[in-house]
């Protein structure tokens, strides 16, 4: 297995993905997630096209396995914030077949080189809290709270 930048051909298994992804946050909070996919085809077109948010996926012989969909920010001459590079990670999605197979442990490790190389101060994503799979990945990762979003449903 491989992974590599995304290219056109992967639209159609990336966006099976993303229904899988979505199918997860609809199952766990309704009441915000309705089935649906985070992007059209053509926005995971523009998005492969351009440079700032990268998509990478886990090749096993031609077939898609994962992917893990970012976005550089580079945040200069702000008043509070140090000028940095940051590669946001927007996804990390595994098809349901294929996980437990450390894909998405080698999609991460691919986006952290990536990282480094452009010189990024670190790298940041969002996990729901309903999502606890997920969150015992990124921890196991070695990932850490940055901040913590709060809410009081009314």
């Amino acid at each position: 297995m491989t992974v590599r930048k995304a290219e056109n051909r992967d639209i159609p298994t990336i966006i099976d993905l993303l229904k899988q992804v979505n199918a997860v946050h609809a199952e766990a909070r309704p009441d915000l997630f309705k089935l649906a996919t985070k992007y059209s085809e053509e926005e995971v077109k523009g998005l492969i096209s351009d440079e700032n948010t990268p998509i990478f996926v886990a090749d096993d012989g031609g077939k898609v396995l994962g992917y893990a969909m970012c976005k550089l920010i580079v945040h200069s001459g702000e008043s509070i914030m140090q000028d940095m590079k940051s590669l946001y990670i927007d996804d990390i999605c595994v098809d349901e077949s294929a996980r437990g197979k450390h894909v998405g442990t080698q999609i991460y490790d691919h986006v952290l080189a990536f990282a480094r190389d452009i010189g990024c101060y670190n790298i940041t994503l969002n996990v729901w809290a309903c999502n606890l799979a997920a969150g015992a990945f990124y921890k196991k990762l070695g990932l850490i709270p940055q901040k913590t979003t709060m809410e009081k449903i009314l």
